[in-house]
């Protein structure tokens, strides 16, 4: 009798931890997702921002360039599993930014252009919607490798298949 109780409690017991280690993978996956979709955003608004550009710049062809490609790799590296990938295109991509940007100071006419301002606006309300994106990523990466090596639960992660995931580094 106290056998079959204590075999009940441990099947409760790997239940719950299951549960709670699963819940906890999929709120990493969502979180993932997330910035996937900021990152995506932000893709696309590269090619509007190029053509403004491209119309009052047309001598740029090189920074121009440079950000075409950074968004491409930032397109390729969203659709991987590497979380050390995301980061590094984005750096690339914020790299590709910078100068494109300054040119609405040596070109006035591009920095009045409604158009350039409005994609300029776009652009830091992306930036702002990331940066949560990643915080809560991170927070949830954080709760679900707390719960992997905590008693009762690093017992039950390896019967579950979820290991540590990586944190979300800032792209600097």
């Amino acid at each position: 009798m106290v056998v079959l109780i204590l075999a009940v409690l441990v099947l409760i017991g790997f239940v719950v931890g299951y549960n709670k280690i699963r819940a906890a993978d999929v709120r990493v996956a969502e979180a993932l997702s997330g910035i996937d979709v900021e990152l995506t955003r932000r893709a696309s608004l590269i090619p509007s921002l190029v053509h403004t550009v491209q119309t009052f710049a047309t001598h740029e062809k090189g920074v121009l360039d440079h950000v075409t490609n950074a968004r491409a790799a930032l397109a390729a590296a969203t659709t991987g599993s590497s979380i050390a990938q995301r980061s590094a295109a984005e750096k690339d991509l914020d790299t590709a930014l910078v100068p494109l940007l300054a040119l609405g100071q040596s070109y006035p006419q591009l920095n009045s252009s409604n158009n350039f301002l409005n994609l300029q606006e776009n652009l830091a309300d992306t930036e702002n919607k990331l940066a949560f994106a990643r915080q809560y990523y991170n927070d949830a990466v954080a709760t679900l490798n707390r719960s992997l090596t905590t008693i009762p639960w690093m017992f039950v992660a390896p019967l579950v298949g979820v290991s540590e995931r990586e944190y979300y580094q800032t792209p600097r």
